[in-house]
């Protein structure tokens, strides 16, 4: 499922030889000259070293570094307070310093329609500070004032309600289709409304309607940009859809979106950024219940998961149950996703997370047997984990069997994160090579595109 190809610019090495245009070999030949500049005279230049470095998290030795950093133009100290490997040039930043103001808001949404959706680095720039500075700020937002804009065609509510119609449909074809087929619908649909901030003529009630809508398709593009592996520009989404939600009014809109970014930060092994995230989520929005109170307190279970901190995650887990069970029709549509499948395959997750293999199935077992069939992107997500956790318990036929049923999800929806599992269950496959089923199932996984 997932190949060298598809793992183009995971990893800001990616992106340093994608810019460069140089194969592993040939950067294995840079770091070695460096290296003999350096004094090293009897470097190996093996490719499978630098390999292993962006794509096993193996970090390079000091001297491999400032070879590197050398040929680069990095100096030296940047090495010491940028560990590897955020110390690699990426290109331009997320930008996070946008005023929390109807002009930064539109400011953002006009940056971010132009350029996020052309940005293809799969992994994350801003740094855990950018992370709890960002966290900091919003809880410390007061309301927003905004001022009516006087600038061209009048904008009425059929016009931001017809815009809105469509967001639910956008939903339904990500679920089905996965992040990549509609992520550059999501992307024309704000650039439609970033327009309308700028040269429309509206209300202020209209205003904040068109920021809120603003919002909410700025953290779904930013979504399915995750979904499809874009990372970095998920999180340039992400920032404006912050933007958009304070200048709209709506907190728990703004929660939500701190609460994905949460999941990309435990994604990517960032678990404390994940924990700040989370928890600044769940701050965002007070002592609440329902749907979304219980969705924020399972993002903060799942990150306290990550770092294996068993008593805080099963605290954050009951809190989310108590207001699961206060879940109704006044929930906003957009957390509509969070039905009892979900919360299940979550708790599932979490106990992955903290190594209780066996609970881990039964949630992701009781998942399976009432998740819609019509998610097929997540339906395939919860198959995998379970085939999975079912090889890890020593159960490979069955382990097997649960690929085999995710295999056609697979095709359908064009999901990284989900070709990322695949790639991982593909390597408990190859430690049993000697079984007939699981050395073809490897095979079959491996032309699937």
């Amino acid at each position: 499922m997932l190949t060298d190809n598809a793992h183009a610019c995971t990893h800001p090495l990616a992106f340093v030889r994608a810019q460069r245009g140089w194969s592993y070999q040939r950067l294995a030949r840079v770091v070695a000259r460096r290296a003999r500049d350096l004094g090293v005279a009897n470097m190996a230049a093996e490719r499978q070293k630098v390999w292993r470095w962006e794509h096993r998290g193996v970090v390079p030795d000091r001297v491999s570094q400032l070879a590197l950093a050398a040929e680069l133009g990095v100096p030296n100290d940047r090495l010491e307070s940028h560990p590897w490997p955020a110390w690699l040039p990426t290109g331009d930043a997320v930008r996070t310093e946008y005023p929390w103001t109807p002009v930064g808001s539109v400011t953002s949404l006009m940056d971010v329609v132009e350029d996020a959706l052309s940005d293809r680095r799969g992994f994350l720039t801003i740094s855990g500070v950018g992370v709890a500075e960002l966290a900091t700020q919003w809880l410390g937002l007061d309301p927003a004032r905004l001022a009516a804009a006087l600038a061209g065609g009048e904008v009425d509510d059929q016009i931001v309600n017809r815009i809105e119609h469509n967001i639910p449909g956008l939903r339904v074809m990500d679920e089905r289709l996965g992040g990549e087929s509609v992520r550059r619908l999501v992307d024309a649909e704000l650039g439609v409304v970033a327009d309308l901030l700028v040269r429309g003529s509206y209300t202020e009630q209209i205003g904040r309607h068109l920021h809120l809508v603003a919002a909410e398709l700025a953290r779904f593009a930013g979504w399915v940009s995750f979904d499809a592996g874009f990372h970095t520009a998920a999180q340039r989404y992400w920032i404006t859809a912050l933007h958009a939600a304070h200048t709209g009014g709506d907190r728990m809109l703004g929660a939500n979106v701190l609460k994905n970014m949460s999941l990309q930060c435990v994604d990517f092994a960032r678990p404390r950024e994940a924990v700040d995230l989370a928890e600044a989520a769940v701050a965002s929005i007070g002592t609440g219940s329902g749907r979304v109170a219980a969705m924020l307190q399972m993002r903060r279970a799942r990150a306290l998961a990550a770092t294996g901190e068993a008593s805080a995650c099963a605290e954050a887990l009951a809190r989310s149950e108590e207001a699961m069970d206060e879940a109704g029709p006044e929930d906003p549509a957009w957390s509509d996703y969070f039905d009892l499948g979900e919360y299940q395959a979550q708790i599932g997750s979490c106990y992955i997370d903290l190594g209780h293999l066996a609970q881990a199935d039964r949630w992701l077992e009781r998942s399976l047997a009432v998740l819609p069939t019509s998610r097929a992107r997540d339906r395939a997500t919860y198959l995998l984990r379970r085939a999975a956790l079912q090889i890890d318990l020593g159960n490979v036929d069955h382990g097997c069997e649960l690929t085999r049923e995710a295999m056609p999800m697979l095709e359908a929806t064009r999901s990284k994160r989900n070709a990322r599992r695949a790639d991982e269950l593909r390597r408990r496959l190859r430690r049993h090579s000697s079984d007939p089923d699981a050395r073809d199932l490897d095979q079959v996984l491996s032309r699937t595109a």
